[in-house]
């Protein structure tokens, strides 16, 4: 049965040491203020998976908390690398990681065969590429029917997924609106889901029947965070804040002015502070 529960408890009842863990979002929607809580909580030795780790996933890498990435792009969108990633591949700081790197294709379909309940997933892929060279979870198949030659990948199953979307309605359902990535599989391919949202409305009666709602019996838990998506942006809410990722380049680029904009902005911050944070964004929405 899905709760209603601040972020802080939220987090503290579905996440664990150890956990594989999903912070998904495509652009749009990325559960930020969910990471951010992560992150205060002092989770360690963490597999992160996400098919763009973008500056959660470095802000999380840089405090030390993950022992292996699963992605499919590792970048700063718009604007270049992660640079607390690089510095934990290529110099062990603070903390040596493992990486498994996919294709988009590759971890949607894992992603969807993980919803889907099955071992993996067979699609036409990585032809031509070389990820399998270094990746051994790319492996293929022959099918029975054809002779074909296909690509393979395990199913992706995190202990947990977070998202962030713009309504629950007061039973629990929630409501994605706009580009949605791959939210959907990644909650119900996980063994708990955790989301937070804009705000709670009675009910979705009224809306578009083709919009995508997740029902109440797929999430462990829904949180109200106005604004928990900053710096990404929420379809109908606030714009996406493109400073702040022009910003976190030259942040990220120096370890001791991140652990200072960490400690300021995140450990010393809570959910609450979201809704401040985007103000200025709505009008332009």
């Amino acid at each position: 049965m899905v709760k209603f529960l601040p972020l802080k408890e939220a987090v503290a009842e579905n996440l664990h040491d150890g956990d594989a863990v999903a912070f998904e979002g495509f652009t749009h929607l990325i559960p930020t203020a969910a990471a951010h809580e992560a992150i205060r909580q002092g989770f360690r030795d963490l597999t992160l998976i996400r098919m763009t780790p973008d500056l959660i996933y470095d802000q999380m890498i840089g405090m030390g908390m993950a022992k292996k990435i699963i992605f499919s792009y590792v970048g700063n969108p718009g604007v270049g690398l992660l640079r607390r990633a690089r510095d934990a591949i290529e110099n062990g700081f603070p903390r040596s990681i493992e990486i498994e790197e996919h294709s988009h294709a590759g971890m949607a379909n894992a992603y969807e065969a993980g919803a889907a309940g099955l071992p993996c997933a067979v699609f036409r892929g990585y032809r031509g590429a070389g990820l399998a060279s270094v990746n051994p979870n790319i492996r293929s198949v022959t099918c029975p029917f054809t002779g074909e030659v296909l690509a393979a990948v395990p199913a992706i199953r995190p202990d947990v997924s977070f998202i962030h979307a713009q309504k629950a309605d007061r039973k629990g359902n929630v409501l994605v609106e706009g580009i949605i990535g791959i939210q959907k599989e990644a909650v119900l391919a996980a063994k708990r889901a955790v989301v937070t949202v804009e705000e709670v409305v009675d009910s979705f009666a009224d809306l578009h029947p083709n919009l995508t709602v997740l029902p109440n019996w797929t999430i462990s838990a829904i949180s109200v965070v106005p604004g928990g998506s900053h710096p990404s942006y929420a379809h109908g809410y606030y714009v996406r804040d493109n400073a702040a990722y022009l910003e976190w380049d030259e942040i990220a680029a120096d370890r001791d002015r991140f652990q200072a904009w960490m400690q300021a902005n995140v450990i010393e911050s809570t959910a609450d502070d979201f809704a401040a944070r985007v103000e200025h964004l709505r009008k332009a929405a």
